[in-house]
């Protein structure tokens, strides 16, 4: 690991270790940590214990992957591969099928691009106190699912109809949670879209102190190629640091998504590790 990195690389550990503590039991099975949620709402994974003197074991993957079958889990890992180099071996011998994404930090001598800039397509950030919230939270996800169902950046012919069918209401108990955790400065959530089309992109970011994460950026198939994801994250960007979020930070899906966060900002500095089992085909 690169010296001058390795206070950047503690803090990122330290923030995917406190993300999931406020909705998930934290289960530590030697070298690793499984984060088990309580309640309704996306599942954890599972990642290397923050104080473990050496790397999580195979023996230590398929314990957690035992328990998390056991919990109805999905068998999911990640971790940095700069910290925990000797994980990506282990857990291909275990099986599972890693992605490695480009990690990527928002410059700090740089300030983010102006997502007008970018596109021509209104980008707004969310308001837990509009009449619309429920509406608009739906709207994100939808377009989030619509989005990485056909992952990459190449256009397609899914748009706002496919959108509006994946759409489901909200029950009161996720609105509140999602409303406490903006109100709390723990989450950001902001959609690009026009008063004809809707929500055309969305995305989010889930802060723990001075450190936030930028996440779930996606655009509906029919409309890429406009800016849009780079838009959305140049909002959530400039928006956490008018804040005072001191790091920013993201994981592309693939090199060629990175390139939209080099417009925005963002440089690379390492690779997030995202296992899971081999798909059969």
């Amino acid at each position: 690991m690169d010296p001058a990195h390795r206070d950047l690389f503690d803090r990122l550990e330290r923030f995917y270790d406190a993300v999931p503590r406020d909705a998930a039991r934290a289960e530590e099975h030697g070298g690793l940590v499984l984060f088990a949620r309580e309640g309704a709402g996306w599942p954890f994974y599972a990642r290397p214990r923050l104080d473990a003197d050496t790397p999580p074991s195979l023996a230590d993957l398929h314990t957690v992957r035992e328990r998390q079958r056991e919990l109805g889990l999905p068998e999911a890992f990640e971790w940095v591969h700069e910290t925990t180099p000797d994980l990506l071996a282990t857990a291909r011998a275990a099986g599972l099928s890693v992605l490695q994404a480009p990690l990527m930090v928002l410059d700090p001598q740089a300030e983010p691009s102006d997502p007008a800039t970018l596109t021509d397509v209104p980008v707004r950030v969310l308001d837990p106190d509009a009449p619309g919230f429920a509406l608009d939270v739906a709207a994100r996800r939808a377009v989030a699912a619509v989005g990485f169902s056909a992952a990459g950046t190449v256009p397609g012919d899914a748009g706002p109809a496919e959108r509006d069918a994946a759409m489901t209401e909200l029950d009161v108990a996720a609105l509140d949670e999602e409303r406490a955790a903006i109100a709390a400065g723990r989450r950001l959530s902001a959609v690009a879209g026009t008063p004809d089309d809707g929500a055309l992109a969305s995305g989010m970011a889930m802060r723990v102190d001075d450190v936030a994460e930028i996440a779930g950026v996606a655009t509906l198939p029919a409309a890429r190629r406009r800016g849009l994801a780079a838009a959305v994250t140049a909002t959530l960007a400039r928006t956490l640091r008018a804040a005072g979020t001191d790091l920013v930070f993201l994981s592309a899906g693939s090199e060629d998504v990175a390139r939209i966060y080099l417009r925005v900002g963002f440089r690379r500095i390492g690779t997030a590790c995202i296992a899971e089992p081999t798909a059969l085909i």
